[in-house]
């Protein structure tokens, strides 16, 4: 099993609507081969900040599957305009 961290930072005021469109979002990357589970996190101190922790079952299912697939672009498009900046990915034994 990987575990895919990332912290999300949220341009000021939007949280409100990324946690709508997460939760969109959040049935197209559980459709995924290798999809184990995943939580989303919000911060306590930073009102914009989240943090999501992805398990994955292979890097490769993550890495290639996911964001090579055309589902990631729909996950694109609902997600990747709120970051600023945008998050750095790491995985995890």
């Amino acid at each position: 099993m990987i575990l895919e961290v990332a912290i999300l930072e949220i341009k000021e005021g939007q949280s409100s609507e990324f946690e709508k469109a997460f939760d969109v979002a959040k049935s197209i990357i559980s459709s995924m081969k290798g999809y184990i589970s995943h939580q989303l996190k919000k911060c306590i101190e930073k009102e914009d900040k989240y943090i999501l922790l992805v398990e994955w079952e292979t890097i490769e299912d993550h890495e290639i599957g996911f964001r090579k697939s055309e589902e990631y672009q729909e996950w694109k498009r609902l997600l990747h305009h709120f970051y600023e900046p945008f998050p750095i990915v790491e995985h995890y034994l």
